[in-house]
């Protein structure tokens, strides 16, 4: 990196609805959402989120948007309040302390206005009992936050830092400019296994939260893609989604980062429809100035491999 030169980022991403959904006529309930619009500049705010698909969750749809549309806002919030943006201890100690807890709080209370607004229907409520679970239809008569559930990732890429956030499942993928591929830094959650996953619909789900905090430095990441869980099930094994950000960095330095845009729907789409049948979303940072170091030969897949490898099959 050139000295003075202030690298740039852009953010672009997709979602579209599981095979699965379309099969049973049910909506995506996965959301995804960043700051500022246009995609361009930093800070960058990039959010994520998968509602879950259980029963009870009839309305997850509407929470995943919320939590997407929250999450966003509170971190924007939060970067524009700061009053020492070098103070980088006290960032990472207030992020890791007072954000969760925010983006949580806030969630719940639009949830509270969703259901103010637009109370649980005896027709959504009776779904559950024709299901044969009574016990169901009580809990979330009860809460009807239970209606809403949907996990969180998000990620902010500011002038001196990256953050990451996330709560359930989901996966948050880091690129370097040679192409080596990681999971993000998160503390890990023995919880989330099979279709297990903690909720922002839980009482205390500020507490659940992961974050890590990143100094931003002359190796920081060229790519970072967060995704739901239903692309990272798409894939054979763990080897094979790892391959598909390295893949994905050479297709941007080879075609461009507007041609990836352009193709994410399709190749979300394709990976619904031939691996988990889930609701796929997918989030990529992307520091374009990373794109000028060529990969070294040979880690370029050629022709239909290429797309092969990024839709999972």
């Amino acid at each position: 990196m050139n000295a003075g030169h202030e690298p740039r980022w852009r953010v672009v991403g997709a979602s579209v609805r599981g095979a699965s959904h379309v099969r049973t006529g049910l909506p995506n309930q996965d959301a995804i959402r960043w700051l500022p619009e246009s995609g361009t500049g930093r800070p960058l705010i990039l959010a994520v989120s998968d509602g879950h698909g259980s029963a009870k969750c009839f309305r997850s749809d509407v929470g995943a948007r919320l939590a997407v549309e929250t999450a966003t806002g509170v971190i924007q919030e939060f970067l524009d309040s700061l009053p020492d943006p070098l103070n980088l201890s006290a960032i990472k100690r207030w992020a890791a302390e007072n954000l969760p807890r925010e983006i949580a709080r806030r969630w719940r209370d639009r949830v509270a206005d969703h259901v103010s607004a637009s109370p649980l229907t005896s027709a959504e409520l009776d779904r559950l009992e024709a299901q044969k679970d009574i016990r169901k239809r009580r809990q979330v008569g009860l809460e009807p936050i239970l209606a809403y559930g949907a996990t969180l990732l998000a990620v902010v890429v500011a002038e001196s830092f990256i953050l990451y956030l996330q709560l359930g499942d989901g996966d948050i993928l880091v690129v370097s400019e040679a192409g080596e591929v990681s999971k993000a830094p998160l503390p890990t959650d023995e919880r989330l296994f099979a279709n297990e996953t903690t909720s922002l619909c839980l009482r205390d789900a500020w507490r659940e939260f992961r974050s890590h905090f990143q100094v931003i430095s002359a190796s920081s990441p060229a790519l970072i893609l967060v995704s739901t869980d239903g692309y990272g099930n798409s894939f054979r094994d763990d080897v094979g989604f790892l391959q598909v950000g390295a893949d994905i960095l050479a297709m941007i330095r080879a075609d461009g980062l507007d041609a990836v845009s352009a193709s994410l729907e399709t190749w979300l789409t394709q990976a619904s429809q031939e691996g988990s049948g889930d609701d796929v979303t997918l989030g990529i940072l992307c520091r374009m100035d990373a794109l000028e170091r060529e990969l070294p030969a040979g880690r370029v897949p050629a022709g239909q491999l290429y797309r092969t490898r990024i839709t999972g099959q």
